[in-house]
This record gives structure tokens, sequence and C-alpha cells, in this order.
């Protein structure tokens, strides 16, 4: 058995993370993440059972590796299962966890399980109000504005952007236009499988704006690059029921297929800020029958998603063209999901019955 203790929760508890008055909603759907809602700790266990193969088995499971002092705070994992090795691995570029187990060939039963324990506090930003922020570091810079295999910023994503933000002068101003564009001029696409593939330039090209976290915020990312300004997805995965009324907008317990994807974009003097147009465009499709962009509860999610996060989700990491550890196999684009492979190839990971993981949350409470 292999382990990794929560070194850091005695601090974070000490600190008092749980602590704090827990708040009554008022009548309505007051969509108001805000930091006077305080630090919240949660626990995800992502276990996986694998059936047995005549070969050597992989699985790569994604693991919390966003610190951001503000809103959110990695507090270690532990794992144990019969893997022949299992270590954490971290990804060079984007600093992405993983942990990664490997099992011989004609293991009868493969099983890895880890939890993860993780602080979050909800974000909401008031750009009248914003402290001034330090520049963005030149290679943080060339980072999060460079193109990645589904994100290019040349051809026609850089014609679109140059279009939607014809005539702004501001950071500001032009991360509101690409927002507002996207929000008005995509949708989700229920059929879509998992949370997309984020083939902006597919999308741009054929017309067909529509999909799902990973293609509308992925779009988001690659026109706001394109535009000069720094962005980035956020991959992770949501952890708790909305406490604002959306039932669309959270997920607790089994949350096997809760992944989510988020982005943040860089504003001069202001710093990061996170957006999430998909989740307006969810709330449309979701949240009741026959709402449009001018329903109430439609215009309130989409102000507030333009500067703020309910933070009842994990972020895991913003990694693009992620090459898994020990793997012969192709990159993925992204690592939102558990990823394994045999012999035979690469595991279906948006297939969880028949890849056989379960993923499951729970907050704690003091």
């Amino acid at each position: 058995m292999n382990r990794r203790h929560f070194i850091k929760t005695a601090t974070l508890l000490t600190a008092g993370v749980l602590g704090g008055p827990r708040p009554t909603l008022a009548a309505g759907r007051q969509f108001d993440p805000s930091p006077v809602y305080g630090w919240r700790v949660f626990e995800v266990t992502t276990r996986a059972e694998l059936a047995k193969t005549d070969s050597p088995t992989r699985v790569w499971l994604p693991l919390p590796s966003v610190d951001e002092s503000a809103w959110s705070r990695t507090m270690g994992n532990l794992w144990q299962g019969n893997a022949a090795t299992a270590q954490l691995q971290r990804d060079s570029t984007y600093g992405a966890l993983m942990l990664a187990a490997n099992w011989e060939a004609g293991e009868p039963a493969p099983v890895i399980e880890v939890t993860s324990r993780f602080a979050t506090c909800d974000r909401s930003i008031d750009l009248g109000r914003a402290d001034k922020a330090s520049a963005l570091d030149a290679a943080s810079t060339r980072l999060f504005t460079r193109a990645t295999q589904l994100l290019p910023t040349d051809g026609i994503v850089r014609k679109t952007a140059l279009e939607i933000t014809r005539g702004r002068q501001t950071d500001v101003d032009k991360a509101r236009a690409i927002y507002d564009w996207i929000v008005v001029h995509t949708a989700r696409n229920p059929k879509t499988r998992g949370c997309g593939t984020g083939d902006i330039r597919a999308m741009l090209e054929t017309g067909d704006l529509t999909g799902k976290c990973a293609d509308l915020n992925a779009l988001y990312v690659g026109l706001a690059r394109a535009a000069g300004l720094p962005a980035r997805d956020v991959y992770g995965i949501r952890v708790a029921d909305s406490r604002f009324g959306y039932k669309s907008l959270g997920k607790s317990g089994d949350i096997s297929k809760a992944q989510h994807c988020r982005a943040e974009v860089w504003l001069t003097g202001i710093g990061w800020l996170p957006v999430d147009p998909a989740d307006v465009r969810k709330v449309v499709l979701e949240e009741r029958a026959g709402l449009t962009l001018e329903d109430e509860l439609v215009a309130a999610v989409r102000e507030k998603l333009f500067g703020a996060w309910e933070m009842n989700w994990l972020p895991y990491n913003f990694a693009h063209d992620l090459a898994l550890p020990g793997s012969p196999g192709p990159r993925v684009p992204f690592l939102m999901y558990p990823q394994g492979e045999n012999a035979a190839g690469r595991f279906d990971s948006l297939d969880a019955e028949n890849f056989r993981y379960r993923i499951t949350a729970r907050e704690i409470t003091a």
C-alpha cells in the first residue's frame, strides 16, 4: 500500500478553514459567489477497478494541483491498491499532478483508489474595485498566449477574435466582448460526449458552435489568446450542489460524470478573471424548459459568471497536449478524466462503466 498523508489538513483546519457562519440564502435565486461564504473542505475519492488483461496495464488519475491562496488550496492525497507501482507524477509544463499506477500482465483484479482533500473559497471580482495586480511574468504570458493542438490562434480563430474585439480599447472591454459573443452565438449540445473535445478551429470553420464546457470555454480561451489576452482553461470536476438554487450548476455524491472545464483571462492591472460562458448556456438548456437569454434567471447568472465562480468545484489543472508518463500512446488534449491503457490501446475515458472507475465527493464539516 502506497500512501501520502494529508499533510496540510491540520494547518488549514487550525487556521479556521471550516469556521465562520453558514449563510442562509435569501428567497429567490441570488447568484452571488462572494468570499463572505468562507472556505469549504472537500474530499474526492477516485477508484478504478479494472478487468484482468494479458498485458501490462497503466492508469493515470488526475489530482488537485491548482494552489491559489485566495480560492483553491490542495491538502494532499492518500492512495491504496494492488498496483505493482503507484506514484505521483507532475507535468513539467503546467504542473498538472496525477497518480500513475502500473500492473503486470496477469493481475486478476487490478484496483487503485486515491482520496484527495482540498479547500475552496468562492471567487468574486468587482472590476470597479479590484486591487491592482502586478504584471504577468514573461514565462506565463508566453505559456497562456501560445497555440495548442486544439487551440490555434491564427487563421479563422484570429480573424474571428479581431472582429469581435474591433474598437475595444481595454483588456476588460475585449474580454467582455468575447464572453458576450460566446454566450449569444453558441449553444449547449446535450448529445456531445463528455465535456466535448475543444476543437475550436473546426467549430468556427463548420459554423457548428455547439458543444459542452470543453468546447465553449475552450473557444473563449482561444479567441482571447488570438486577441492578445493571456487566457487558460481550468479543468476540474463539480463536487457539491449549488448553494444558489441552480440545479444544473452542481453535483454531489457520485460525481463520476460531473467533470467541468472553466476559463480564466488575464486583465492588465486586475489579474486572472474567472469566467464561465459555458455554464450560462447550461442554465439556458437545463434549468427549466423554455429559458432564453432574456429570462431573469439566465441574465443573473450571465452577469455573475463574468468575474465570479461558485467554488463547489475542484480545479485539477491548466494542462493542454499532455504526455502521460510512461505511455507510448498519443498525448491527451487535456487531463480531466481518468486515463488508462494496455497493449490493446487507450481506454475510453468517457465510459466510466466499462473503464470501471467511480468518483465520489463529500464535504468535510467540523
